[in-house]
């Protein structure tokens, strides 16, 4: 159960009291999520989410209310935050930082289709055509200058072979993108697997989770999804998904001529990015609750079919 904090429904219910949200009727924990504690909470007027945040930089809380609140004001597919009747968000609940959302339609496609790929690349083009304009500021914390020192931490174990895959990764990715001209930049939703999405059959129901959001390459948050959705179990990409959900992105927002040159490394990268990331979970700093952490070996598992099998041909967008 992904509830760390439990809550009462008094506290509920004196927590929406702020809000013009609705009278409490029910309060439901969520079994889901490995960091924060989620409540799908029902009143007489609607369905919400609650969520207390239990872990990462709390003071870092205020630019995922910025980044959201401008995605929905710029009708993306995204759970703004409700303010309460003094126009404030965040707010403290049993001693943690939490924020109300609206519960969006929908569940995480587990095998997404064509038309949910063509979905997904429509909102994610949208996404980042907005985005480029998003004043706030966050570096990514997960890229480049992350690989450099992190990588080493891990290296003690893995075999010989993986020792020198990951550290050839990380030199070939300082060569290359310290010459590379500078990428398009914008806010990125920066782990946008397909259980951070929402679908209702076919239709996108929303864009959930911004914790890992950040300003960035806008490549890097493509690169991700592409790799989680239209690449198969033993790592190599689909050609009708990949296709679908490029040719629906790039319609929104096409891609430069330096994001077609650099798509190849970003996309081994933001593989790599996972394999070290998990890899640090399981070997160096452990969930603070006791949860099963994401295999490793499956981003393991892209990176080398990327090596292997390279990037398939960038589509153009729909006309």
């Amino acid at each position: 159960m992904a509830v760390f904090t439990p809550l009462t429904d008094p506290q509920v219910a004196e927590f929406l009291s702020r809000f013009d949200a609705g009278s409490l009727v029910s309060v439901e924990g969520v079994p889901a999520g490995t960091e924060n504690s989620t409540f799908f909470v029902t009143t007489d007027r609607r369905e919400l989410v609650l969520t207390l945040f239990e872990q990462g930089e709390h003071e870092e809380l205020p630019f995922f209310v910025d980044l959201l609140d401008y995605l929905d004001e710029h009708r993306l597919p995204v759970p703004g935050p409700l303010h309460d009747r003094d126009g404030v968000a965040l707010h403290t609940l049993a001693g943690k930082p939490a924020l109300l959302f609206p519960r969006l339609p929908g569940k995480h496609p587990k095998a997404p289709n064509l038309a949910q790929c063509r979905e997904l690349g429509d909102a994610l083009g949208r996404m980042h055509a907005v985005s480029r304009h998003f004043p706030g500021h966050r570096p990514n914390p997960r890229d480049l200058h992350w690989l450099l020192p992190m990588h080493h931490k891990v290296l003690v174990y893995l075999s010989p072979e993986d020792q020198a895959l990951m550290k050839d990764e990380v030199e070939t990715y300082q060569g290359f993108f310290g010459d590379t001209p500078d990428l398009p930049q914008g806010a990125l939703h920066g782990d946008l697997f397909r259980d951070n999405t929402l679908f209702d059959g076919d239709r996108l129901g929303g864009l959930i989770d911004f914790y890992n959001g950040c300003t960035g390459d806008l490549l890097f948050d493509l690169a991700i999804v592409v790799n989680d959705w239209a690449t198969e179990p033993d790592g190599r990409l689909d050609p009708a998904r990949h296709d679908a959900l490029l040719r629906a992105y790039q319609a929104r927002r096409p891609l430069t001529a330096a994001e077609r040159e650099a798509w190849p490394m970003m996309l081994r990268l933001t593989a790599l990015r996972y394999w070290l990331s998990r890899l640090l979970v399981v070997y160096v700093d452990p969930p603070a609750h006791d949860l099963t952490p994401h295999d490793p070996e499956q981003f393991r598992t892209v990176l080398k079919a990327r090596l292997e099998h390279g990037a398939l041909p960038l589509p153009e967008g729909d006309a």
